[in-house]
Order: C-alpha cells, then sequence, then structure tokens
C-alpha cells in the first residue's frame, strides 16, 4: 500500500484546510489521521474503518476535524475546521488491513506527510 497526502499549508486561526490522502495497492483498508509537531510525541487525529462507517476522533480535534474516504476514488479526506496554533504539525495518513485504531503501532503503511501551519 502506498499513501501519499496533500492539501496542507499555511491557514490563519480559525481557518480550514482539507488534507486528502490518496492510497494504492490495496482495497478494503482502514486509515488513520496523525499528527507530529517539533519535540512531540506523535499524536492520534482520527481514523476510519474501510467503509467509511465507523469513525474515531483525538480528544483535540473532536468537534473541529471530519474524517471522511470516497473509496471509488481511493481517497481519504481530513477536513479540518477552526484551526488553531497549536495544530501546526506534520499531518500523516497511515492505512492497516482490519479494523481501524488510534494506536500508531498498529498501522503498517505511511504516508510521507505534509506539513499544516497555523498562524495566530
Amino acid at each position: 500500500v502506498q499513501l501519499v497526502e496533500s492539501g496542507g499549508g499555511l491557514a490563519q486561526a480559525v481557518g480550514s484546510l482539507r488534507l486528502s490522502c490518496v492510497y494504492t495497492g490495496r482495497v478494503g483498508i482502514a486509515v488513520g489521521w496523525f499528527r507530529q509537531a517539533p519535540g512531540k510525541d506523535r499524536e492520534f487525529i482520527a481514523a476510519l474503518t474501510w467503509n467509511g462507517e465507523t469513525t474515531y476522533y483525538g480528544d483535540s480535534v473532536k468537534g473541529r476535524f471530519t474524517i471522511s474516504r470516497d473509496n471509488a476514488k481511493h481517497t481519504v479526506y481530513l477536513e479540518m475546521n477552526t484551526l488553531k496554533p497549536d495544530d501546526t504539525a506534520v499531518y500523516y495518513c497511515a492505512a492497516r488491513q482490519g479494523g481501524a485504531s488510534i494506536y500508531s503501532r498498529y498501522y503498517r503503511y505511511w504516508g510521507q506527510g505534509t506539513q499544516v501551519t497555523v498562524s495566530s
């Protein structure tokens, strides 16, 4: 499985960005989003099952971020609203066979990451 993220960039606080993760090589995979800021541990953001019916969110983004997928396009999205400077990080999408997980150690496949910078 190969994953390619896009959509990162610079945003203003309370603004929005939408990240995309295109996956190839396998279908029926669960996908998660994680982020890592300089000097901090990798943080779980959101995940959803292969059919998109079940979603999970980290506490820091609940109510602001939405994960979704379009399997016909082999793409998973992360809609980020009401952005805060604390959301600044490199965002990674990850994939695994089986159910979605909030733990990064269960994901076998990772993208290269996309930088999101939120200015105040």
